[in-house]
């Protein structure tokens, strides 16, 4: 008698090309939902300084709290533009923010490019103690800083705000892997025709490693935009304050008008938002450019 062969396997049954189409879509939906929901998360806080900035006269910390305008009203931003001198202030943040950017431009540059191209005893010893120092707190040299300063007579000099922080080691160490990009090839060439490694470095090099330039420009434009404790401690004349300085005056005597405060913190961060707008791709590559390097 013969045996009929049973099939064990189980009979799987393959989607269809409209059921993976679904599929797909339903995964999109729920990656983009998602994200919009982490987007909101972290533009959360913004956006509602900003709403707090169109709501005049309104006590935001009411219950229920104020969260979106019931009409949009820019009173709270003519009236802080009248009350503190927006272009004074503005102007002493531009000079002290473009001489911090072009002083850890050039500073980082230099000292990275030897750190990643030259071949000298003890050279990974120097960068690893550079890495090391990114473990000190900063706030734990501010007063060697000012007692420094001050040594120097660079006390009430745009100076004294931009010169201890004129470098720091996470560019150092970004330009320097950066510079590991670079083809050993084009350095050759360069000193094939007879020119100084000053002028490879400068005309050969630099120009290739524009993107992490971009990376260092954006992140102390922010960094010099938005410091307001360092400025106060080296000041003494409230003239030169840059703007996140004189927004503390502003808190300080107008406390109970929220309107005033959120209207001039939104003024303050245009700039910035305005400049991450313009260097956003150079950001992104500069950043691929290192962790490949």
């Amino acid at each position: 008698m013969n045996n009929p062969t049973i099939n064990t396997k189980p009979n799987y049954k393959t989607p269809g090309p409209q059921a993976r189409k679904w599929k797909k879509a339903f995964r999109y939906t729920i990656t983009y939902i998602l994200l919009i929901a982490l987007a909101l998360f972290m533009t959360g806080p913004f956006l509602w300084l900003l709403s707090v900035s169109l709501m005049p006269g309104r006590n935001v910390f009411s219950n229920p709290p104020a969260i979106f305008p019931t009409f949009i009203n820019f009173g709270n931003y003519a009236q802080v533009w009248n009350f503190m001198n927006f272009p004074k202030y503005i102007m002493n943040t531009v000079i002290i923010t473009v001489m911090g950017v072009v002083f850890n431009i050039v500073l980082s540059c230099m000292t990275a490019y030897p750190l990643a191209v030259f071949r000298f005893k003890g050279r990974d010893m120097v960068f690893t103690l550079l890495i090391a120092t990114m473990i000190i707190p900063s706030s734990t040299a501010m007063i060697v800083h000012y007692l420094t300063i001050q040594w120097m007579n660079l006390g009430n000099t745009y100076l004294g705000v931009v010169l201890p922080a004129a470098v720091s080691v996470f560019n150092i160490f970004l330009m320097r892997q950066t510079f590991l990009t670079i083809p050993t090839e084009i350095r050759d060439s360069g000193k094939m025709d007879g020119a100084s490694e000053l002028r490879i470095w400068w005309q050969l090099v630099l120009p290739l490693v524009k993107p992490g330039i971009a990376v260092i420009m954006l992140l102390e434009v922010m960094a010099f935009w938005n410091n307001f404790l360092w400025p106060i401690v080296v000041l003494d004349d409230p003239e030169k304050y840059p703007l996140a300085s004189a927004l503390t005056y502003l808190n300080g005597q107008f406390s109970y008008n929220f309107g005033w405060i959120a209207a001039g913190t939104i003024i303050s961060v245009i700039p910035i938002i305005v400049v991450f707008l313009f260097t956003q791709r150079y950001y992104m590559e500069g950043l691929a450019g290192a962790v490949k390097g």
